[in-house]
Order: C-alpha cells, then sequence, then structure tokens
C-alpha cells in the first residue's frame, strides 16, 4: 500500500527563523516539479533514497546524507523506491516561498 506524508511547519507560527517540511513516502518517483526559493533549502535524509536534479547537477542522496541547495538554484527530486523515503527539509525562512519553474 502507498503512503505519504507531508508535515508543514512555517517558523513565523512557533517563532522561528526556519520552516520545515517532515517527508514521509513510500510512493517510487514521487517528488516535487522543479521550483526554487530566494533562500537555502537543506534536506537531511533520514532513510530511503532519491534522485536529485540541483541546479545543472543530478545526484542520488541517501540516509544519512545531508545536502544543501543554494538559494535561486532550481532543483527537485524524485523517490528511487521500493524503500520508503523519509527526510527533513529545512527552509531558511519563517516561511515558505517557492517559484514553480515546471
Amino acid at each position: 500500500m502507498a503512503t505519504e506524508t507531508l508535515e508543514n511547519v512555517e517558523g513565523r507560527d512557533i517563532g522561528s527563523g526556519v520552516s520545515i517540511i517532515r517527508e514521509r513516502t513510500d510512493v517510487d518517483g514521487s517528488g516535487p516539479r522543479l521550483h526554487q526559493h530566494p533562500y537555502r533549502e537543506t534536506f537531511v535524509i533520514i532513510r530511503g533514497r532519491a534522485r536529485f536534479t540541483i541546479g545543472d547537477a543530478e545526484r542520488e542522496g541517501g540516509a544519512g546524507e545531508v545536502l544543501v541547495v543554494p538559494a535561486e538554484t532550481p532543483h527537485k527530486f524524485a523517490v528511487i523506491g521500493p524503500e520508503t523515503y523519509e527526510a527533513v527539509h529545512i527552509h531558511e525562512s519563517d516561511r515558505f516561498i517557492t517559484e514553480w519553474l515546471e
């Protein structure tokens, strides 16, 4: 059975300067389409794997890795199943600001 959980917390709601997405999914190929932010985004991968596109580069990220996407850099990722992907995505802003590119 495919499951997907997203939990978003905007820093401004809790008195913090960062916002967080906690993601957990076992849906192979799932992930956001190409987008960018005016701030850095840090991915802390707890388990599973995903293929990340960061600017012109592609790389696979797996459990225990931390990836940092610079501000104003187009990026996306797709979960590589069948293992569950679980990660914390840290946005260096007290609110989510996203420009969708596709």
